[in-house]
C-alpha cells in the first residue's frame, strides 16, 4: 500500500503530527495534562538534563501534546520547527528578546499591534532596545532606514489595524543581504492565507488566540523558524521566562486547526461581501481592505496572499461619539477586542486595542477616532450586512 503523505495545507491542519497508531489507534490526540516526566534511571535523567538522550522532562520545557502542536504548526507555515507560548504576546517578547541585546535596534513596519508597541517602549525605556518604524514602501526606504545596530526587521502585514500591506520579498532581500533577520506577525492572514518563510523571511508570530484557535475560547501564541534558531528560543528565553501553553490549550488548538480552511474561506468570502456594501455606503469615508482593486496594496495582496483576509477597516463621516454611536447600535454584531471568531466582532482601535499608543504616533499610523477594525464572522453575510444598516441608519 503506497503511503499518502499530506501536501495540501487543507490536509495538512487535519494530519500533520499525529500519528493515530503511535497512540491506542485514538482518532484525537491524546492530551498529556502532566507537569512532570519520570525516568527510567538517575542516569536516564542525567542524559536527558544534558541533552544526551531526547525524551521529555518538564511540561515547561516539552509535552507532547504541545510537540503535536509544534509540529503542525511549523509545517503549515514551511518552517523547520515551532515553539507554542501561552500567549502572542509571550511568543512576540520571546522573539524579540532572543534576537536583541543592549544597544540593540528594532526597526518596525508603520504600525504594530497596542501590545507590541508598548513591549517596544518598555524594552527602549528599560533596556536601552531602541525602535522606530517605516512604511517600507521601497527598497530604497528600507534601506535608508536601517541603522548599523538594527538586530532585526519586525513586520506586521496586514498592519493592525490599518491593513497596510508589506512586501515581504522585498524585505526578505533587503535582510539576507544585510544579515538581519526578519520576523512577520501573521496573524492576521492564518498560514492558510500566507506564508512569510516561503518568501525568505527567518521567523514567523502568530497571535494563536485568532484564527489558529477561531472559537474564542483559547489564549496562544506560535512561532515559527529554522530549527536552530526555535531550538534556541526554546532554551533561553522561553525556558527562563516560562511563557508556555498549557497541553489542554494546546489540544483545543488542534482541534481547532482541523477547520482552519473551511472557516477561512468563509471568513474571506463573507469580509469581500461586505467590504463592497461598505465601500458604496454614504456614511462610509474610507474602507481599508487588501481585496479592494482600488487600494494602493492591492498588487502586493495579490502576489503574497492566497485571498485577501477576514479583516475590514473603515472610516466613518462624523468623529470619535459618532463611531462610538455606531458601535452601539450593533445587535448581532459584538464589541470586542480579539479577531478570528465564529462571530463577527467589531472595536474601535483608538480607544481599544491601540489605546497605549500615545496620540500622536497613532495618527502617524493613520488610526483616526472614526476608524472602526471589522473582523467578519462566520455568519450569513446578509444578517451582518443587515445589523450593519439598521447602525448606520441610527448616526
Amino acid at each position: 500500500m503506497t503511503e499518502i503523505y499530506p501536501t495540501k495545507i487543507e490536509t495538512k491542519v487535519i494530519h500533520e503530527g499525529y500519528d493515530s497508531e503511535k497512540h491506542s489507534g485514538s482518532l484525537a490526540p491524546p492530551i498529556f495534562q502532566t507537569s512532570t516526566f519520570t525516568f527510567e534511571t538517575a542516569e536516564q535523567g542525567e542524559k536527558r538534563f544534558a541533552g544526551e538522550e531526547e525524551g521529555y522532562i518538564y511540561t515547561r520545557l516539552g509535552n507532547p501534546t504541545v510537540t503535536m502542536l509544534e509540529e503542525r504548526m511549523a509545517a503549515l507555515e514551511q518552517g523547520e520547527a515551532a515553539l507554542a507560548f501561552s500567549s502572542g504576546m509571550a511568543a512576540v517578547s520571546a522573539i524579540l528578546f532572543g534576537l536583541t541585546k543592549t544597544g540593540d535596534h528594532i526597526l518596525c513596519s508603520q504600525g504594530v499591534y497596542g501590545c507590541t508597541f508598548g513591549l517596544l517602549e518598555m524594552m527602549d525605556q528599560k533596556y536601552k532596545i531602541s525602535h522606530n518604524f517605516s512604511a517600507m514602501e521601497s527598497r530604497e526606504q528600507l534601506l535608508q532606514a536601517l541603522r548599523p545596530e538594527t538586530a532585526c526587521i519586525y513586520v506586521e502585514t496586514p498592519i493592525n489595524p490599518t491593513m497596510k500591506l508589506v512586501d515581504l520579498q522585498m524585505i526578505a532581500e533587503v535582510g539576507k543581504e544585510k544579515g538581519i533577520p526578519v520576523v512577520v506577525d501573521n496573524t492576521f492572514c492564518s498560514p492558510y492565507l500566507q506564508n512569510p518563510i516561503k518568501f525568505g523571511c527567518d521567523a514567523v508570530i502568530h497571535s494563536a488566540t485568532k484564527y489558529i484557535c477561531g472559537h474564542g475560547d483559547v489564549i496562544a501564541g506560535i512561532a515559527v523558524g529554522r530549527k536552530e534558531f526555535i531550538g534556541k528560543i526554546a532554551m533561553t528565553t522561553q525556558k527562563d521566562i516560562g511563557g508556555v501553553i498549557s497541553p489542554f490549550d494546546a489540544w483545543l488548538l488542534l482541534r481547532g486547526l482541523k477547520t482552519l480552511a473551511v472557516r477561512m474561506d468563509r471568513h474571506c468570502d463573507n469580509a469581500a461581501k461586505l467590504a463592497d456594501y461598505l465601500v458604496s455606503h454614504p456614511k462610509v469615508a474610507n474602507v481599508f481592505y487588501p481585496g479592494d482593486e482600488q487600494n494602493p496594496d492591492f498588487q502586493i495582496a495579490q502576489k503574497q496572499m492566497r485571498k485577501p483576509g477576514g479583516l475590514i477597516s473603515f472610516t466613518l463621516n462624523g468623529n470619535k461619539a459618532t463611531a462610538q454611536a455606531f458601535m452601539n447600535e450593533l445587535k448581532l454584531i459584538k464589541i470586542a477586542v480579539s479577531l478570528g471568531d465564529a462571530e463577527t466582532l467589531i472595536q474601535h482601535p483608538a480607544t481599544m486595542t491601540h489605546a497605549v499608543v500615545p496620540k500622536e504616533s497613532r495618527e502617524e499610523m493613520g488610526i483616526d477616532d472614526t476608524l472602526l477594525r471589522l473582523s467578519v464572522g462566520l455568519e450569513s453575510w446578509e444578517d451582518i450586512r443587515n445589523d450593519l444598516e439598521q447602525a448606520f441608519n441610527h448616526i
